[in-house]
């Protein structure tokens, strides 16, 4: 991407932020995102659809905004920002209705995120939602796939705890800039979570956490996922808002059963008598979302296998128990891309290894 179509993106967050529909608005009525910072008050209005008063704000606004400079400051924090159009853009995201037009981010946004599911609850969980979340979260982690959620007290915090425990991947999704950090004890978990992740944000650097970014927030903590797993929420627990947003998009909503005395557990039991999948245990998410095999290990070593070219056994050895895409598996086994690719063909021919969307890889149930 053009480093000068980027800087605008940049722009236009900073002066709009948490308002991606607006952003892509304007972009779509001025062609781009730097024909539509440059144009005059009469031509956001005229063209853009705004109403004098909005129009002559963002005119305003913007001579206080200097993106290549908001770029520059950005390479001097050590923060990364990926575009909408950019290839390291998390490809699950982008299928959502209203994508935020870039990302803020610390750590690296790798492919093994494709396949990722969401931990989310409440912020004044009891010590049995603190105790499933980490403990749901290690065991996906275990797995391979990346554990998303929000950074908040309680159930979140939980949830990428147990996943780093686990030596895992997990993305936190902020309601405010990644350069500051709330609640204020989660500083230590903040800095850790990009050693084995990302801290990921739509705001940009500065925003204050707001009360009504964290609603916007939540339809990226479910767009990242395949699905999102409720674990302990009030009745109007913010929780339920992003339920809402993960069945809008198309996403499995599951959650974890608890005791019918606790206000804590309201939200949850509720969810699962509209239909939700109850999770007693992690394989329950897994059989949701289509990799139930990774918990069949043993009946798949044991079974008698087809024959298999050495090639076809080491992908094969190699998958089993583990999600990887197709640059892991010939990085890892030091093949050419076009063995691998026949080798792959082959293993899902004779029922051995499955493909997943991202183009990345499991062994078969």
């Amino acid at each position: 991407m053009d480093i000068k179509e980027k800087t605008f993106w940049l722009g236009w967050q900073i002066l709009l932020p948490g308002q991606a529909k607006r952003i892509w608005h304007l972009v779509e009525c001025f062609g781009s995102p730097k024909t539509a910072w440059n144009a005059s008050v009469k031509e956001l209005t005229s063209i853009g659809g705004c109403s004098s008063e909005i129009a002559l704000s963002l005119d305003k606004k913007k001579k206080y905004i200097e993106p290549e400079i908001e770029m520059a400051r950005l390479d001097k924090e050590g923060i990364g920002y990926v575009t909408y159009q950019e290839q390291s853009y998390p490809e699950p995201l982008k299928n959502i209705f209203d994508p935020p037009p870039g990302l803020f981010y610390k750590g690296d946004l790798v492919s093994q995120d494709n396949v990722a599911v969401a931990l989310v609850g409440s912020r004044r969980p009891t010590h049995y939602g603190k105790t499933v979340s980490e403990k749901i979260a290690a065991e996906l982690a275990e797995s391979g796939l990346t554990v998303v959620s929000g950074l908040a007290r309680g159930i979140d915090s939980s949830a990428h705890r147990g996943a780093l425990k686990a030596g895992g991947r997990t993305i936190a999704v902020l309601g405010n800039g990644i350069d500051l950090v709330y609640p204020r004890e989660n500083r230590e978990l903040q800095d850790n979570i990009p050693l084995s992740g990302a801290v990921i944000s739509e705001y940009p650097l500065g925003s204050p956490p707001e009360a009504w970014h964290f609603p916007v927030r939540n339809r990226i903590i479910s767009g990242l996922s395949k699905a999102i797993v409720v674990i302990e929420a009030s009745e109007r627990s913010g929780s339920l808002i992003t339920a809402d947003c993960a069945l809008e998009q198309g996403r499995e909503v599951l959650a974890v059963p608890g005791n019918i005395n606790s206000h804590m557990s309201i939200g949850t039991n509720r969810l699962i008598k509209q239909g939700a999948r109850l999770v007693e245990k992690t394989e329950d998410i897994f059989e949701e979302i289509g990799l139930g095999c990774l918990f069949k290990h043993d009946e798949i070593e044991t079974k008698v296998l087809p024959k298999m070219s050495l090639v076809e056994e080491n992908i094969y050895h190699l998958l089993i128990g583990n999600t990887c895409d197709l640059d892991d598996i010939i990085e890892k086994l030091r093949l050419s891309a076009q063995e691998t690719l026949a080798a792959l063909m082959f293993l899902e021919i004779k029922g051995l290894v499955r493909q997943l969307p991202g183009r990345l890889y499991t062994s078969h149930e």
